[in-house]
């Protein structure tokens, strides 16, 4: 008798969570004033101009891009530090674009945002217990053991002394601080926290550590992220899926996976040339793409595709239509008419959706 051979059984997906956060058609423009007495718009900055994107419960969304292409006026505005001119942001079901301050407050509990720079973002007349003690006596939130207690199990979950509770934040490091600004973030344990550039200001030694501790942090609470950075290598390290936006939109969105092997739009592409690359061989194969010019302003955008100006690829159609965020890959969107390394009729089915073909 002879036995049946045993055939591999691919293993299903992991199941993802539910949509936590989702954004559509978001705007943030920053009208732009003249005269002493009576004040005329004159123009606006479109800092942000209509993004879209979905985060499912326990990811993490990185957001990428060049300074001043509207991550952290994305950031802002998700948690409501910013009003939006446009658009709408969805977290939990519940329409929170435009709800006021008072409404807005109990939510508070479950966005947090931790800042970019450790060194002004903590109050220097604070002691540490009282800094990561506020979001308690803000929210009226009752502690079994006092808010003490709380404080200094939450310092020691971010890696620092509960023995630190008196002391002030000029006593710390960079990296220190920062990590006492995630207590802070963590201290009504959010469901949703947006990092912007959470380890931009900190040595290289100590970035790592950070990142590490946000993954555990991440696992141990079930947290979900947004990640604002502008460093490629600590968003691959830290992301689910990755969101490159240039001017104000959104160019492409993408697994991490994909997005790294296989950068569908030109922008991407001349961004990830630019990653350091440690081994020598590697780096004297691969095509180094330098762009030309500089940013255009976002008070004065390029028509069409903002990155025409700019892009090798670029030709007349451009310049007259701008380019509609399509799916050339199972969960790869990209908003260009001339993508690289997409399917053979990427270009007609971008020419499709554009209302061109």
């Amino acid at each position: 008798m002879t036995t049946p051979e045993t055939t591999a059984v691919e293993e299903p997906p992991a199941p993802q969570g539910e949509v936590l956060l989702e954004v559509s058609g978001l705007r943030k423009h920053f009208p732009v004033t003249r005269g002493a007495i009576i004040k005329r718009q004159v123009g606006a900055v479109k800092a942000v101009d209509g993004v879209d994107f979905s985060v499912r419960t326990g990811q993490t969304l990185g957001l990428v891009g060049e300074s001043g292409c509207g991550k952290t006026t994305t950031g802002r505005m998700i948690t409501r530090l910013l009003e939006p001119t446009d658009g709408r942001i969805v977290f939990e079901g519940h329409d929170i674009t435009h709800v006021s301050q008072g409404t807005m407050r109990p939510l508070r509990r479950d966005i947090q945002m931790i800042f970019q720079d450790p060194y002004s973002s903590l109050n220097p007349r604070k002691t540490v217990g009282s800094i990561v003690g506020a979001p308690y006596r803000l929210q009226n939130v009752k502690t079994e053991a006092g808010v003490k207690k709380a404080v200094q199990d939450l310092l020691d979950v971010v890696g620092l002394n509960p023995e630190h509770y008196n002391r002030y934040p000029h006593e710390f490091s960079g990296g220190q601080r920062q990590r006492i600004g995630i207590a802070r973030t963590l201290a009504l344990r959010p469901k949703l926290i947006v990092a912007d550039e959470p380890v931009s200001a900190l040595d290289v030694s100590i970035q790592a550590q950070v990142v590490n501790l946000l993954e555990d942090l991440q696992d141990e609470f079930d947290l979900t992220y947004v990640v604002i950075a502008h460093d490629l290598s600590v968003v691959r390290h830290i992301s689910d899926r990755v969101g490159v936006m240039y001017l104000g939109k959104m160019v492409e969105l993408a697994d991490n996976k994909d997005l790294y092997q296989t950068p569908m739009h030109p922008y991407t592409v001349a961004l990830m040339s630019a990653v350091p690359v440690p081994d020598p061989s590697a780096r004297s194969k691969r095509e180094r793409i330098r762009l030309q010019g500089d940013v255009p302003s976002p008070l004065n955008p390029p028509p069409a595709c903002r990155f025409h100006t700019r892009c090798w690829k670029a030709q007349e159609v451009c310049g007259q239509v701008e380019p509609p965020m399509v799916e050339l890959a199972p969960g790869h969107q990209v908003a260009c008419h001339f993508p690289e390394n997409a399917p053979s009729d990427a270009e007609s089915r971008v020419a499709k959706a554009a209302g061109l073909a």
